[in-house]
C-alpha cells in the first residue's frame, strides 16, 4: 500500500514539472452553504483534470525497457489525456482505448497529444478489458487509472498542496470513481492531520465504492448512464477499497438533476467550467449532504473541466427553464391585424424579452378565427412569470405555461 512517504517522494519527482493548481475561497458559496467554502481547481491543469499527477509519477518510474516497449491506457478520459501528454513529453509511445460515448472533446484532446485511440465498449470497465488484452497482444505496459501505488502517490500530492494553501481546513470533499483520488488525498491528509475529515461523492447512477464498503467487500454494478461519466466505474480498486476504508470519513451519493445544476451554478457563480464528475463535489455541498462540513473550513476538490459543450449548452438551457428564466407560453388571440401586436405589446410592458414567437392556426385547442401564439421569454424567475401570466388573463386572452 502507498504510504505518506510515498506521496512525499511523488511531490519531489513531479513537483517541478506540474503547476500548483490554484486554491479559491468562494464568497458565494460560504455564504448559500453555512461553510467557509474553498475550491481546489484541478481543472487548471493542461490537459484539465487532476488525472497529471498519477500518470506522470507513473511514467517517470518506468524502465528503460519500459519505455522502448511503450503504454497502454484505458480511460473515459481524463486519465487517457494525461497519459498522452506526459508520455509524449518524455518520447514514449502511447496507445489509449476510451469507451465509444466518450465525449468528443476528450478523444480528440487524447489524439492531439501523439497518442492511438482505440474506441471500444460502452463503459470504463469494457475499455479496460480490450486495454489489457492489447496490453499482452503488443507487449505494452499497462497504466491503471486508479488501482496502482505510484498514481495514488501522485494523486496524493494534491492532498500535500491543501496543507500547504490552507493549514486549517477541517473538511475535504473529494469525488470518487475508482478511488484513486480519495485515497491518495486521504492519505497524504490523514497522515498529516488525523482530524481532517474527507467525505467521498458518488453518483447514485453508481456508487461502487459505497456499496463496496457496506458490504465490506468489492462489489461489481451494472454499467449506467451518468453526466458525471469519470466516476462511472463499476467496480472500485484492489488498493482503493482498503484505503478508503481506512481514511474516508463518510460517502454521499448525488443525482443527475443535482450534478447537472451544480455544473450551471460553477459556470454562474464561479465562472469556472467543471465536468459531471468534479461538480458532485459542489452538488453535495449544496444540497445539505455534508452536514459535517457546517460552519467549518471547507474545501471541494473540482477534479477537471473536460465537458463536451453540447451538454454544457443542454445543461444551461434545462437550468433557465428549470429557474423560470426561459419560458415559453401558448396564448390565445383574435385572427385580426394588431392582435399580435397588442399581445407582444403586453409582453414588452411586463419587462419580459421576447427569443421566439410562432403562429399555430392548425392545433386542436385553436378555433376558426382564432389564432395560437407560441411565445419564447427571457424572464426573471417564477414570480415574473406569475406577473406576465396575470396581466395577460387580465386582457382576457387564455395561457398555456408549457
Amino acid at each position: 500500500m502507498p504510504t505518506l512517504d510515498d506521496v512525499r517522494r511523488a511531490r519531489e519527482l513531479i513537483g517541478p514539472l506540474l503547476r500548483v493548481t490554484p486554491f479559491a475561497r468562494s464568497e458565494h458559496f460560504s455564504r448559500v452553504c453555512g461553510v467557509e467554502a474553498y475550491f481546489k481547481l484541478e481543472n487548471r491543469h493542461v490537459t484539465g483534470s487532476f488525472k497529471e499527477r498519477g500518470a506522470l509519477h507513473r511514467i517517470l518510474g518506468l524502465s528503460e525497457d519500459e519505455r522502448r516497449r511503450g503504454v497502454i491506457a484505458s480511460s473515459a478520459g481524463n486519465h487517457a489525456q494525461a497519459v498522452a501528454f506526459h508520455a509524449a513529453r518524455v518520447g514514449i509511445p502511447a496507445t489509449v482505448v476510451m469507451p465509444r460515448r466518450t465525449p468528443l472533446i476528450k478523444v480528440s484532446n487524447t489524439r492531439g497529444y501523439g497518442a492511438e485511440v482505440v474506441l471500444c465498449g460502452d463503459s470504463f470497465d469494457e475499455a479496460v478489458d480490450h486495454g489489457r488484452a492489447l496490453e499482452q497482444a503488443r507487449g505494452l505496459v499497462f497504466i491503471h487509472p486508479f488501482d496502482d501505488e505510484r498514481v495514488i502517490a501522485g494523486q496524493g500530492t494534491i492532498g500535500l498542496e491543501l496543507l500547504e494553501q490552507q493549514p486549517d481546513l477541517e473538511v475535504v470533499i473529494v469525488p470518487i470513481g475508482g478511488g484513486g483520488l480519495i485515497s491518495g488525498i486521504s492519505i497524504a491528509m490523514k497522515e498529516i492531520r488525523p482530524s481532517i475529515q474527507i467525505v467521498g461523492v458518488q453518483t447514485a447512477a453508481l456508487p461502487s465504492m459505497l456499496e463496496s464498503r457496506r458490504s465490506g467487500e468489492r462489489r461489481t454494478l451494472p454499467p449506467a448512464q451518468t453526466i458525471a461519466d469519470g466516476i462511472a466505474v463499476k467496480r472500485p480498486g484492489e488498493l482503493t477499497l482498503p484505503l478508503v476504508e481506512r481514511y474516508v470519513d463518510d460517502i454521499v451519493t448525488v443525482d443527475e438533476e443535482e450534478i447537472a445544476n451544480a455544473i450551471l451554478l460553477l459556470l454562474e457563480r464561479e465562472k469556472t467550467v467543471a465536468e459531471g464528475a468534479a461538480a458532485t463535489v459542489l452538488a453535495a455541498l449544496y444540497n445539505g449532504l455534508v452536514p459535517r462540513a457546517l460552519g467549518r473550513r471547507t474545501c471541494m476538490v473540482l477534479s477537471g473541466g473536460n465537458i463536451d459543450v453540447n451538454l454544457i449548452s443542454r445543461i444551461i438551457e434545462r437550468g433557465l427553464a428549470k429557474d423560470f428564466r426561459r419560458v415559453s407560453l401558448e396564448v390565445l388571440i383574435e385572427d385580426r391585424p394588431g392582435a399580435l401586436a397588442a399581445l407582444l405589446q403586453l409582453v414588452a410592458e411586463s419587462e419580459a424579452n421576447v427569443l421566439e414567437v410562432h403562429h399555430e392556426r392548425t392545433s386542436r385547442w385553436v378555433d376558426l378565427g382564432e389564432v395560437g401564439v407560441e411565445l419564447t421569454l427571457e424572464m426573471r424567475g417564477e414570480e415574473h412569470l406569475r406577473s406576465l401570466t396575470g396581466i395577460l388573463v387580465d386582457a382576457g386572452l387564455e395561457v398555456r405555461d408549457r
